[in-house]
């Protein structure tokens, strides 16, 4: 049960802020780095799961991380960018993953503000 607890998490996060979420797809794979979850959503809901400057994408990889240290595993978020998703001519080429790099220190800060309540 503990293993699909991740899953369930960001299914129900990101259902809840997406317009379709009949859209959502989420995969899990797990090997000796850890538990990769790949995210797919709807190319017009995109923006709602990066959020502004990536801080939505952020928070959301931040809670999954201390979603799978309750369960003793290193869990990490790869966003999957649409097929036919038009980027702004202002944003780097690559992919969405590494546009949106989670910061070790804000997990620290996370965990820390965690146990202070």
């Amino acid at each position: 049960m503990s293993e699909t607890r991740d899953i369930e998490f960001l299914e129900y996060v990101v259902k809840e802020l997406v317009d379709n979420p009949e859209a959502v797809k989420v995969d899990r794979k797990v090997d000796e780095m850890g538990v990769l979850i790949t995210l797919d959503v709807d190319s017009a809901d995109m923006g709602k799961i990066i959020g502004k400057n990536g801080n939505t994408a952020k928070a959301i990889r931040t809670l999954l991380r201390v979603v799978g240290m309750k369960n003793n595993s290193r869990v990490n978020l790869k966003i999957n960018e649409p097929e036919g998703n038009v980027r702004p001519s202002s944003m780097n080429s690559g992919s969405v993953e590494s546009s949106v790099v989670g910061d070790a220190g804000s997990i620290d800060d996370a965990m820390e503000d965690l146990k202070s309540l």
